[in-house]
């Protein structure tokens, strides 16, 4: 077996363990590390390991305290640079030796952001935050950066006293860095087998709340109270989850609050998970980001993709779990009614990459493919509709879930691929194989597009959205003084949202038509990030020019890539408009994060070897 994405075969070897000392050196933007990891041999005579690394200076390597020869490979454009060391003697399988590194890392290290002050809230201190999904933890920490292994870890980090060190581990204890008092050094264990690609490290003026009996909210003093309030419903999530699912087995389930520029909604990090501040809205409705990432914590952290090109099964099982999460806690017509939604996600993705373009398949090959390009809605939203469609042929959500929890269980701290999943299903409901040998396996999997079936969802919660979004598309120019403020006055924020959605699917408006909604519902003023997304993205689409600076600053102030991406492509195609966007673009991109920035470049035309870009 291997990994199109990773240098190290998972064939002949395993990582069991890291042990990490890591001293993070703000001043120049690296961080100093010496990594053990204890590898398993997995044939005789084995002699050579190959572990990933990207843009790392390593200084020497010893295998059971022997120096050892290492050299690094020639470099790959995303892969990387495999790190080869030749052990000083052969081992038979199943023996264990302790491979130690000494490295740094580049001050342009893909994994990390660097903060200045300026760039967090509270402008005093600098800040550092790690995202390793799917293949950047080898610009961390040399290893086998490959879902299919998982592994134990221990850390011990030094930062300066001022500041606070977590990772997505269990806080075991700190003391004054024995090297330099004007340190700390943070002890950290992971006990749980994980995939590389969920180690995370934060390191900023943090502070921290309980929100509940295994859960705190850590953040910057100004987020942390809001923080804590929005998240306080954590425990029931985490409760509701356990009984759908089984028992949480990471301890401690913690929530991070970032500064703007992480570039995703949320990160599932054990005992740590990220989360964007674009969620303190004040506005019950984001909590399904945290429902999502809580999700995780099953499936694609204890049942994990061996390979990217099974990403669906880490995320479509997520989204899935977090609409049961939503089912029980707000009602079965809200599930649909989130289904509805994330259809018309998929379909937005289908359309941007294009109805043919292999990787709008559900499981897509990434031979020579970067995994940050494949990225997007459709191992999410196709992968839902696949197992909702397999929910309604099996027997509705009660046995379907069983099937669920069931898979679970049995691939529980193991990584898995389609046709485990899929032999798995066909094993479960053994009484029922004639239903799933008449699925369309091939249109779902291995097929370019939407889905070979659309299901068929409850649109009571949609149809007041349905409805106002046709009067809009209806309404002449005479007949605008018909909207007023009551027509949205019951509509939740997730009706709000999915009327803006249903717009963004149609013909643009006339320009008349937005103005007067700006009058009517006053949109504008909303905080609520997905309601302004897509109501900013409307107006640019209709050529409001006044629109332009709300987007671009809406681009530039967070750097969540659902929406900086979306807004600055908009502005992009309004044409009077295409040279502010790239000029707002250069303006702003060194304090985005890299993966940010290498994929706005890339919307903007941008050529990003001429502009320093990393």
């Amino acid at each position: 077996m291997s990994d199109p994405c990773s240098f190290s075969s998972f064939s002949t070897c395993l990582t069991k363990h890291l042990n990490l000392q890591l001293h993070v050196d703000f001043d120049r933007h690296v961080i100093r590390g010496k990594v053990q990891l204890t590898v398993e041999a997995l044939e005789d005579r084995f002699s050579v390991l190959t572990l990933d690394s990207r843009d790392l200076n390593v200084s020497s390597v010893s295998v059971n305290q022997q120096t050892a020869h290492y050299e690094l490979g020639p470099k790959h454009s995303f892969k990387g640079t495999p790190l080869v060391i030749t052990l000083p003697f052969d081992l038979s399988r199943g023996q264990q030796v302790i491979v130690e590194v000494t490295y740094e890392t580049s001050p342009s290290a893909f994994a990390l952001q660097w903060l200045t002050p300026e760039q967090t809230a509270g402008k005093k201190q600098p800040y550092l935050f790690s995202q390793c999904q799917a293949h950047h933890c080898r610009s961390m920490i040399p290893c086998q950066d490959t879902p299919s292994i998982k592994h134990t870890y221990y850390a011990q980090v030094s930062v300066p006293k001022q500041l606070v060190a977590v990772m997505s581990a269990v806080r075991d204890g700190q003391e004054v860095d024995p090297q330099d008092t004007g340190r700390i050094v943070y002890r950290f264990r992971q006990p749980v087998a994980m995939p590389s690609y969920l180690i995370a490290i934060v390191v900023g003026a943090l502070e921290s709340r309980e929100i509940g009996p295994r859960s705190r909210v850590w953040s910057e003093m100004e987020f942390v109270d809001k923080a804590a309030s929005e998240f306080s419903e954590t425990e029931t999530m985490l409760k509701t989850a356990e009984d759908l699912a089984g028992p949480y087995v990471w301890g401690q389930y913690d929530v991070l609050v970032l500064p703007p520029s992480f570039p995703y909604g949320g990160m599932e990090n054990p005992c740590l998970t990220f989360a964007t501040p674009t969620l303190l809205a004040g506005d019950k409705s984001l909590s399904g980001v945290i429902a999502h990432e809580i999700s995780h914590s099953w499936t694609g952290n204890l049942v994990t993709n061996r390979t990217w090109e099974h990403f669906w099964l880490n995320e479509g099982h997520t989204v899935y779990l977090e609409r049961m999460i939503g089912r029980r806690m707000e009602g079965e017509q809200f599930r649909q009614f989130k289904a509805i939604g994330g259809w018309k996600d998929l379909q937005d993705s289908v359309n941007t990459f294009g109805a043919n373009n292999p990787l709008t398949n559900l499981v897509p090959s990434l031979q020579e493919v970067n995994p940050d390009d494949a990225f997007s809605s459709v191992p999410y939203e196709k992968g839902f509709a696949l197992l909702y469609h397999l929910e309604e042929l099996m027997g509705g959500p009660e046995v379907f879930m069983g099937f669920v929890k069931s898979y679970i269980q049995r691939f529980a701290y193991s990584s898995v691929t389609t046709d485990d999943w899929k032999n798995y299903l066909f094993t479960y409901f053994k009484d029922k194989v004639d239903i799933l040998n008449k699925v369309d396996w091939n249109g779902w999997m291995f097929t370019p597009g939407m889905p070979p079936v659309k299901p068929q969802y409850d649109t009571t919660l949609a149809d007041a959205c349905i409805a106002l979004t046709q009067r809009w598309i209806k309404a002449k120019d005479q007949d605008l003084n018909v909207f007023s403020q009551s027509d949205v006055k019951t509509l939740s924020s997730h009706q709000l949202i999915e009327f803006l959605s249903l717009l963004l699917q149609e013909e643009p408006l006339p320009l008349s038509h937005v103005k007067r909604m700006q009058e009517v519902y006053d949109l504008n003023a909303s905080t609520n990030s997905e309601i302004r997304f897509r109501w900013l993205r409307l107006c640019v689409r209709c050529q409001w020019e006044e629109a332009v600076p709300l987007a671009l600053k809406m681009a530039t102030e967070q750097g969540r890539m659902k929406f900086t991406r979306p807004l600055f492509r908009e502005v992009f195609n309004f044409e009077k408009y295409r040279e502010e966007a790239v000029r707002v673009f250069l303006a702003h991109r060194a304090a985005m994060h890299p993966v940010t920035s290498g994929l706005v470049a890339k919307d903007l035309k941008v050529d990003a070897s001429s502009t320093g870009d990393r």
